[in-house]
């Protein structure tokens, strides 16, 4: 694999760049007009103006992105992650074009993706699921039923759904009433189907997900946990490992449910299984995300591995480079995405970023999208950065990142830092008592 193009942008682009560097990967990057001047477009060896600034204008012209790996030769294509990343038919495309698509079979991406039927799949592989209707629910009245028969609180989600979107969380019937509606719709313009299905909401729950990587060869492995309780709008915001909360026992247990989920679809590539756990410590099926995470650095912090080498290995047919029992975890990383929005009410604030400077450390990884002098677009996810901080103990990772935070040096547009400064110093984070409620319950005031 000599060539491969990133069907991204910002810093998930230029992180696979900084790999592809070191392997001696030549790369190419996409474009959009808004973001001609952002520091993956530099970086790359070769870029490409894919379109105007909306995402079904840029990132999202499976056509226009196929011409040019064409024209440019290249041997794959990686989709980081959003966008086209968990689109069964763009990897289709992509491997009928007669080039690798990094990431899992088109096959395995379908799958997963609906949530009714990745749920099915994984019960039928022993796989404990989140008590819910096993199909989706196409009337209100099926919904209230199957709501008064598991008991309120209820979520209800959109079957294919992610990121937090289509999902509502209903206290009671009327609750469930007024959202079925509006959920549908909006399942149906984010993910082209109204298809929604109820569960039961897990009160006080922690979110906690297990890397897996997989090869043709059948080897399947975890790399261990990642806690992403802390959350806005069901969206992650800090996410940390090993988890502060879970017993050694559970942690093991989850590992080998991850192992079991992984090798019921064959898994190839890297993937994340997700998992609700509630204040006992059971824990159930959520998800699986059939591409590279958003905090993937957490545990590349942990285990010295490079997890975008992973991808580049299996996917030119290699396997994978460690067995389970040579994979080692050491120390304590926390990850802060650093987003362009108030921090109070998180309503997103783009414009010129004229100032963005941190104090570099050995302890300190920062995965940037931005550079001063640049401009968040509305048009994208705020994301600027991931502040990534290690610490010999999880006490030291928290010290070593308000540090961080005293120091970093952002003007021109209003970000969530200051939020993370109050999570540092909370009594309840630092004890590491919190769940996916801890922002809400929390409401910081922050200046």
């Amino acid at each position: 694999m000599r060539k491969i193009l990133i069907a991204n942008r910002g810093e998930i682009a230029l992180r696979i760049i900084k790999t592809c560097r070191e392997m001696g990967i030549e790369t190419v990057a996409i474009y959009s007009d808004a973001d001609k001047d952002l520091p993956f477009v530099k970086e790359a060896t070769y870029a490409f103006r894919i379109g105007e600034p909306p995402v079904n204008k840029s990132y999202l012209k499976t056509e226009a992105i196929l011409e040019i790996a064409k024209n440019e030769n290249v041997d794959g294509i990686h989709p980081g992650y959003g966008f086209l990343s968990e689109n069964s038919g763009f990897a289709r495309a992509v491997l009928d074009a007669g080039i690798a698509f990094i990431g899992p079979d088109p096959e395995t991406i379908e799958l997963m993706g609906d949530k009714i039927v990745s749920r099915k799949t994984m019960k039928d592989a022993g796989v404990p699921v989140v008590p819910g209707s096993g199909e989706g629910t196409s009337t209100l009245e099926e919904a209230c039923s199957l709501a008064n028969s598991m008991g309120y609180p209820v979520m209800l989600k959109a079957s294919g759904g992610g990121g937090g979107i289509g999902m509502v969380r209903c206290e009671n019937e009327q609750a469930l009433t007024k959202s079925f509606d509006s959920t549908k719709a909006r399942a149906k313009a984010y993910f082209g189907s109204d298809e929604v299905f109820v569960e039961k909401y897990i009160e006080n729950a922690r979110h906690v997900e297990i890397q897996v990587f997989g090869d043709r060869y059948g080897n399947i492995v975890h790399l261990f946990e990642r806690d992403c309780s802390i959350q806005r709008r069901h969206q992650k915001v800090v996410e940390e490992s090993p988890s502060p909360f879970l017993s050694e026992q559970t942690k093991q247990k989850m590992y080998d449910t991850a192992l079991t989920a992984a090798k019921a679809v064959n898994y190839k590539n890297a993937g994340t299984i997700e998992f609700i756990v509630d204040e006992q410590e059971n824990f159930y099926f959520l998800e699986m995300n059939t591409r590279l995470q958003v905090e993937h650095p957490v545990t590349e912090q942990v285990t010295g591995l490079d997890l975008v080498e992973w991808q580049l290995l299996a996917a030119r047919g290699e396997k994978l480079p460690l067995q389970q029992n040579s994979i080692k975890q050491s120390g304590h990383s926390i990850e802060f995405r650093l987003y362009a929005e108030d921090p109070v009410s998180f309503m997103p604030s783009p414009g010129k970023l004229s100032k963005f400077e941190w104090t570099d450390s050995p302890r300190i990884r920062v995965d940037y999208g931005y550079a001063s002098n640049t401009a968040v677009s509305p048009f994208y996810d705020p994301m600027i950065a991931k502040c990534i901080i290690f610490g010999q103990t999880r006490d030291e990772a928290i010290e070593n990142a308000l540090q961080f935070f005293d120091g970093l040096k952002i003007e021109g547009i209003k970000t969530n830092a200051p939020l993370f400064k109050e999570i540092l110093k909370d009594e309840d984070f630092r004890k590491g008592n919190y769940s996916t409620s801890f922002l809400a319950q929390k409401a910081f005031a922050v200046n």
